[in-house]
């Protein structure tokens, strides 16, 4: 286990903790939880050697493999396979070791004990996981997001997000007592994000995860570890659980809970108003339970120091857009423009909050860039409303600050931009409002480049506030806010009078500001009838649909490449041989697909039942069970893997 005794930590001056303990048992799955700054990145730097306790007693049994996600970006013309094997730091080592004995062996064949050597490296690499560790390495990269024919590019041929997945894949590679992991999400889309919670459900090692996604947590997580006011304190359960009881703390110091009233009802307000004009749709059902949610933990969102508004619209134009017969996609010099999204006929009402689902790749940002007018549509048009002003976050908007310059002066500039406003201009009022947004003192005169990407994204949205938009459009603006800042622009978005499009991983956003969802894949856009649990289930049909069509690719492109006619018997026999090695391997994948048909049945079967009332027995038995086939679906659809990956090998040749 891992204890912490009275443990001082500092960071150059500061104290982080001071007299902390806390104890973390084998195989638990534990989430750090606090604000930015409270010292949750100097905690892994104790738990990984880089940094040792200034106080107090840290134990950890020396004998626990280690495993985390390199923060270096990886350059490297080795293929994708080829570096995620390498993160299995064992495998390498017995590597290394057979090439060793293998020279002793070949100086002397004679030498009794080279060959004993020779015979136990052999073993000791088998026993290491040698024989599948490729299968292993490809199943980790396509749950990722990765295509199959991506598996042999090299590393350094994908873009910064991508390679940074390669990373999260090679420290799952290693094999571990320990998995630290920060912000694991912050690169990955909804579909690679629901695979990652699987795959880490089923890790047996301790996990220690920092992460300001509550519902990655709540999926991943059994304890969860609090850093405020320099000490550790340990709630059992997840990160809902956490807050839960947080809150009931907060409720029972009074004095405290009484100044938070005013905020409490200013929550309230906004939940009573939206409940008493929720529809019987299924997405705003689950938008009602998001709320609720917030209704309890109100004490402990009024805590939060973050918190801000979008002004009201200067004016709401009706429909704000309208999208006819039209094309989306790239266009490219000296060729043809590539298209991705085709036939999209949509239209934007005031007052719409749509959430933008669809697998990586399928074209998300594409339609969200062009209704931002940051491209052109292909064919077709988009037809603005009369007084349209676009709010619009992108993914990369962070980078396009500019580093040397403060917030203070980007605001100025701004102000400038827009012209005349309702807002007062000068340095006085501009300092006032980045102070709304935690850019207090000499904050305002600090570059930009300095700051971290939680203070770049307040400060982008402060600029969307300015700007009084009346469309919102939000393409992952959570990827570098904390939990009290996203939990802040859940309640600014509820509160805005115009319309909203989001873009997200987070499905707790998700969830409690949308009421309706587009889902874009296959080259449309089109109305997703559901809620983000039906969404779940949608990706993992999908992630098996674009498996069979790869095998059934590979079966193609296999036949289209075999001769027309064997022209010597010793080719003939190398196909005869081939097709031997591979029917067994047919026969297996055959029984997987059955078995995972059987499997997905009765899920549905029993999801259906506990749906519906049933006595505790009964709903424990089915859970139970409903967990079990779960997990058997996880491990046949593994294999199938890399029963498909093999028979592709053999069928090439």
């Amino acid at each position: 286990m891992i204890t912490l005794k009275n443990v001082i930590l500092r960071r150059s001056a500061k104290v982080l903790l001071n007299g902390a303990s806390v104890t973390i048992n084998p195989g638990e799955k534990v989430g750090l939880v606090g604000r930015n700054g409270a010292g949750k990145s100097t905690l892994f730097a104790l738990f990984n050697g880089g940094l040792h306790e200034d106080g107090g007693d840290f134990y950890m049994p020396a004998g626990w493999r280690l495993a985390q996600v390199a923060q270096n970006m990886p350059e490297t013309e080795e293929s994708a396979t080829d570096f995620v094997v390498g993160g299995d730091t064992r495998l390498t080592e017995l590597r290394e070791a057979l090439a060793t004995a293998e020279a002793a062996h070949a100086a002397d064949p004679d030498d009794a004990e080279a060959g004993m050597a020779l015979a136990h490296a052999y073993t000791d690499l088998h026993d290491a996981g040698e024989h599948d560790a490729v299968p292993r390495a490809q199943a980790l990269i396509l749950g990722l997001g990765f295509k199959v024919h991506e598996l042999d590019q090299p590393v350094n041929s994908f873009s910064g997000g991508w390679r940074m997945r390669l990373q999260l894949a090679r420290a799952l590679m290693c094999p571990s007592d320990l998995l630290l992991l920060d912000e694991p999400t912050n690169h990955l889309d909804l579909d690679a994000l629901v695979w990652l919670e699987s795959w880490l459900q089923k890790y047996t090692g301790t996990m220690v995860v920092i992460s300001h996604d509550r519902e990655f947590l709540d999926a991943v997580t059994d304890v969860t570890l609090h850093i405020v006011h320099e000490q550790l304190t340990r709630y059992g359960g997840n990160y809902s659980a956490f807050e839960t009881l947080r809150a009931q703390q907060l409720e029972l110091q009074q004095a405290a809970y009484e100044k938070q009233q005013d905020k409490i009802a200013h929550l309230q307000k906004f939940i009573d108003r939206f409940k008493a004009k929720a529809s019987k749709a299924k997405q705003a059902q689950s938008r009602v339970k998001a709320l609720e949610r917030m209704e309890k933990v109100a004490p402990l969102l009024a805590e939060a120091e973050f918190s801000f508004e979008f002004k009201e619209p200067g004016n709401i134009p009706n429909p704000m857009l309208t999208i006819s017969e039209a094309s989306f996609g790239y266009r490219q010099e000296g060729a043809a423009p590539k298209t991705i999204l085709s036939g999209v006929n949509r239209s934007v009402l005031a007052g719409q909050r749509i959430g933008i689902l669809g697998a990586n790749g399928q074209g998300k940002s594409t339609l969200v860039k062009t209704i931002a007018r940051e491209m052109g549509a292909l064919a077709g048009t988009v037809t603005e409303g009369k007084g349209l002003n676009i709010g619009y976050f992108a993914q990369q908007e962070l980078d396009v600050l500019r580093p040397q310059d403060t917030p203070l002066e980007h605001m100025v500039r701004l102000a400038r931009e827009l012209g005349p406003t309702r807002e007062r201009t000068g340095e006085q009022d501009l300092r006032g409002f980045l102070g709304s947004f935690n850019f207090s003192g000499e904050m305002v005169k600090q570059p930009v480049g300095t700051m971290s990407g939680g203070e770049k994204a307040r400060l982008v949205l402060a600029m969307m506030v300015w700007q009084r938009p009346n469309l919102l459009l939000l393409d992952e603006p959570t990827n570098h806010l904390d939990l009290a800042t996203r939990e802040a622009l859940a309640v600014a978005l509820n509160e805005f009078e115009g319309t909203l499009m989001l873009v997200s991983h987070d499905r707790a956003l998700l969830r409690a500001v949308c009421d309706e969802f587009w889902l874009v894949g296959r080259g449309r856009v089109v109305d997703f009838d559901g809620d983000l649990d039906d969404y779940q289930r949608y990706l993992l049909e999908e992630a098996r649909r674009v498996r069979e069509e790869a095998k059934l690719a590979a079966r193609e492109s296999a036949s289209a490449g075999a001769p027309a006619a064997a022209s010597t018997q010793t080719a003939a026999q190398d196909r005869h041989q081939r097709s031997s090695q591979a029917k067994p391997l047919k026969r297996e994948l055959q029984s997987v697909d059955d078995r995972l048909a059987a499997a997905a049945t009765e899920k549905a079967e029993l999801e259906s039942r506990l749906s519906a009332p049933l006595p505790s027995e009964e709903i424990v038995e089915a859970s139970r069970r409903l967990k079990a086939v779960n997990d058997e679906i996880s491990r046949l659809e593994e294999r199938w893997l890399e029963l498909s990956g093999e028979i592709e090998t053999l069928s090439a040749g």
